[in-house]
């Protein structure tokens, strides 16, 4: 998505605040700062962390899914070729756990 920023000045202090390019909704959070390069920049970071946090989230949910499928999976296949359904069920279960310390990282960064 793309974001036009608007800023404004209210009582001596600047507010920064995001639109859809496509839409004209706004999104997002309203950012202050003393100056309005300081407020835009805020609002900048945000975003920019707001799009990371949203990939980490998405990769996060798919290798829930994907950890779900080798469970119900497991049930049914057969360990005479190829990795068992305990290794695939660990391989899964670390990919799970490494997505979602990867969104834990993320979510540590996220600007005031």
């Amino acid at each position: 998505m793309s974001y036009t920023i608007e800023t404004s000045e209210r009582d001596g202090r600047w507010i920064a605040r995001a639109r859809d390019e496509e839409t004209g909704d706004p999104f997002g959070i309203e950012c202050v700062g003393e100056s309005q390069a300081e407020a835009a920049d805020r609002l900048r970071a945000w975003l920019d962390w707001q799009r990371e946090h949203t990939a980490t989230l998405e990769a996060l949910q798919q290798a829930e899914r994907a950890y779900h499928r080798t469970i119900a999976g497991s049930a049914f296949s057969s360990s005479i070729e190829g990795p068992s359904s305990v290794e695939l069920q660990k391989e899964s279960l670390e990919a799970l756990e490494a997505a979602r310390l990867r969104l834990d990282r993320v979510r540590s960064r996220k600007p005031e």
